[in-house]
């Protein structure tokens, strides 16, 4: 079984429903295991199986600015 890493995102998210699609686009991804999502602090913490980069697409897709922290 793969390691599991902990990344962390600044995503620019202004309402509820920004973060609502952020973590609907994360949840979806096989090999991601845990998402908390801070909307007043902008900072999303994913734990999973699969590397950084798949999940910062999956972030930019959802249209709202990323940064990887």
């Amino acid at each position: 079984m793969a390691d599991t890493q902990t990344y962390k995102f600044n995503v620019g998210m202004t309402c509820g429903g920004c973060s609502n699609a952020v973590n609907r686009a994360l949840t979806k991804l096989d090999g991601v295991s845990k998402v908390d999502i801070s909307l007043e602090t902008q900072i999303v913490e994913v734990q999973a199986t699969i590397p950084q980069a798949d999940v910062l697409e999956a972030i930019k897709k959802t249209g709202k600015p990323v940064t990887p922290l």
